[in-house]
């Protein structure tokens, strides 16, 4: 219930929210956090780790992005240089008959994030089934 106050002739209501109630609710919940959070047990995360494939694949096909991103496709020996549009054939082209070969990813670290997935968008679209990125650990 608003307060009342008098002043002169006539009463007037205070128009001010009470704020003891509100820092006493958030007092008694900063104390329930602080017992309960040592209660909690942490969980574990189970990130997947590189390096699990039963054996590598014998044929690979690697697209390398520069870092004026542009396009290269490489297999075994050679190298080309190519484009977004026509990466696709040029994929098609190198698989061949074998069409379940590894397409890996390679890209410099200062490439935009964007430009990989285009690159990964335009294969998926395609119908590429085993694209891979390129990791490089640290050592």
């Amino acid at each position: 219930m608003p307060s009342m106050v008098s002043r002169g002739r006539g009463r007037r209501t205070i128009n001010e929210i009470n704020m003891v109630p509100f820092i006493d609710v958030m007092l008694v919940l900063l104390i329930i956090f602080m017992v309960t959070a040592p209660l909690i047990t942490p969980s574990l995360i189970d990130l997947p780790s590189i390096g699990k494939a039963a054996k590598q694949p014998d044929r690979v096909v690697q697209i390398i992005i520069g870092k004026d991103e542009i396009l290269q496709i490489k297999d075994a020996d050679r190298a080309a240089p190519t484009t977004l549009k026509d990466l696709t054939a040029a994929v098609r082209r190198i698989q061949g008959e074998a069409r379940d070969t590894a397409v890996v990813i390679s890209a410099d670290r200062s490439v935009k994030y964007e430009s990989v997935v285009k690159v990964m968008d335009t294969l998926q679209r395609a119908g590429i089934q085993r694209v891979g990125l390129s990791v490089q650990l640290a050592n």
